[in-house]
């Protein structure tokens, strides 16, 4: 099969949603119906004793929340399907901005219950940063369910984003007995099935079927009937080149939980989401089809498999391709690096990769040589792509080992946290002993980070919180601490020994600005 065959059979999108939407469930079904897994476990496990597929980490099982990124691949009808299901929490949301760069298409989920979340928002706005594609599945229509034309106002609204029922609830309010699929014109009804695990056997047929309007009841047929024509006569028209282009989501109604909808909304995604496309570098463009090798690494975890303590580079393909063992350029550093050990991922579950294609998301082993955001590079022609950002931190603390002796592994526990950029690592540049200071996005980043540094480095870590809510860096690297004054803000260093000063709050980071007029701060760090 040639590299134009191969990309065009690629799909490579992100999972984004509010915590509890059932973005994990979700992904768990979507890998059922493609056949990698036979049975799905509940992200908490209440009625089905399992657990998520996709949640790899310990926290993660615990907490039933994802608190990283997982990459998922399958296969399902000719298609090669790489799924970056992402943490929902706010207090992770840096994973999934950077997660979001290796997607070419997101999925919205949304509680049908609950409608358009902060989280969400937040998150759609990233998507539309990066003007990628965005398709909604409203979730939890087996429970108790808003009217769906109030939903559809909330997402327009809210969201700026004009949208396109694909298909339509019928009956809400925890009698949700199927759903109209509107550009096949037919009704498919659900039973639920053990409680979603397995795949359903659903009844389709055409919506003038008489033997609906009987299992309907006149009630719910004639409701139907009256929503499709009222859809057809006021509702948006279907246009693929404004979906494509970020301007129509289109919108599937269902139930992830117990599997109404799911298959037709991942066949009808499937044939409209778009494959790879090409991207822009700091020398010109590259398509996906283009014989040379090109990625860039958007994620770097530790400890996947306890038993090798090993690190994994995440590699999203950009163009041409990849073979296991092939020599490629590190931009950055400008030297020759072999790429062994390349696998694919299900969770914690590994495969060997042989070859892979633009599109595809391939992990390598890290000996501690890649950074976030490094351009890799196979042909004769090096370049960069666009830098990934490390977002600010609004919570800081300092760290120390309970336990001084084990001082070298807390320091090695932290630098491999901090390079995988689940925190960042700030110095006093005044003191002789290496105090480390940690900055997070969210405090219960903390908490994971305790729990790894007790269970993955076997070193018990106390938190001391600092009264600092952001942290900026300057235009110049000879900012001393006797500029500071009688501030109540404190100067640190960065990993590259830039000066980076923390602040308490807006008011005091107003009243420093005003006193050094000359000086430019920066709420992002300037990529290196």
């Amino acid at each position: 099969m040639t590299i134009q065959k191969e990309v065009d059979r690629r799909k490579t999108f992100a999972i984004i949603s509010h915590p509890d939407a059932g973005k994990t469930t979700l992904t768990e079904k979507l890998l059922l119906f493609g056949g990698a897994i036979r049975l799905a476990g509940t992200v908490k496990g209440r009625k089905a004793q399992k657990y998520a597929v996709s949640d790899w980490m310990e926290i993660e099982k615990q907490r039933g929340i994802s608190v990283t990124s997982s990459v998922l691949n399958f296969d399902y009808d000719g298609y090669r399907i790489n799924i970056l299901d992402t943490p929902g929490h706010q207090d992770f949301s840096e994973d999934t901005y950077r997660t979001l760069t290796a997607a070419d298409s997101a999925v919205m989920l949304i509680d049908g219950a609950k409608g358009v979340e902060k989280q969400t928002k937040k998150l759609f706005h990233v998507c539309r940063m990066r003007g990628i594609p965005i398709f909604t599945f409203v979730n939890k229509l087996d429970s108790q369910c808003r009217n769906p034309l109030e939903l559809m106002d909330e997402i327009e609204e809210t969201l700026g984003i004009r949208s396109y029922p694909m298909n339509w609830p019928i009956g809400v309010d925890g009698d949700f007995r199927g759903v109209y699929d509107r550009r096949e014109a037919k009704i498919e009804l659900f039973e639920g099935g053990r409680h979603g695990q397995s795949i359903t056997v659903s009844e389709a047929g055409d919506v003038n079927d008489e033997r609906f309007r009987q299992l309907l009841g006149e009630h719910l047929y004639n409701r139907l009937c009256e929503d499709i024509s009222l859809l057809d006569i006021a509702g948006d028209e279907f246009n693929i080149d404004k979906v494509i282009a970020g301007e129509l989501t289109p919108v599937f109604f269902g139930s992830a939980m117990t599997n109404f909808g799911v298959r037709p909304f991942l066949e009808a995604f499937l044939a409209l989401a778009p494959s790879p496309g090409g991207k822009s570098h700091s020398e010109g463009s590259v398509e996906p089809f283009d014989n040379d090798f090109s990625g860039f690494v958007f994620k770097i975890q530790a400890n996947m498999d306890p038993a090798h303590r090993d690190r994994m580079a995440f590699i999203r393909i950009c163009s041409g391709k990849f073979e296991k063992g092939m020599e490629v350029v590190q931009a950055r550093t400008k030297k020759n690096i072999r790429l062994a050990q390349s696998q694919q991922f299900m969770a914690r579950e590994r495969v060997t990769v042989e070859e892979a294609y633009a599109g595809d998301i391939i992990g390598v082993f890290d000996p501690g040589i890649f950074n976030i955001g490094d351009t890799l590079c196979g042909g004769d022609k090096v370049f960069n792509f666009e830098g990934i950002p490390m977002f600010p931190a609004e919570h800081f603390a300092e760290v120390m080992a309970k336990d001084s002796s084990k001082r070298k592994q807390l320091l090695k526990g932290i630098k491999q946290i901090s390079e995988e950029g689940a925190i960042q690592v700030f110095k006093r540049p005044d003191t002789g002993l290496e105090l480390l200071t940690v900055g997070v996005a969210g405090v219960l980043q903390f908490e994971v980070l305790e729990y790894r540094m007790k269970n993955e480095y076997n070193v018990e870590i106390e938190i001391r919180k600092l009264p600092f809510e952001m942290a900026r860096w300057t235009d110049t690297e000879k900012f001393t601490k006797d500029m500071l004054g009688y501030s109540d803000a404190m100067l640190l260093e960065d990993q590259y020994q830039r000066p980076v000063i923390l602040f308490k709050n807006q008011w005091t980071l107003n009243s420093f600005q005003e006193k050094h007029k000359n000086i430019t701060f920066f709420e992002i760090a300037p990529l290196v």
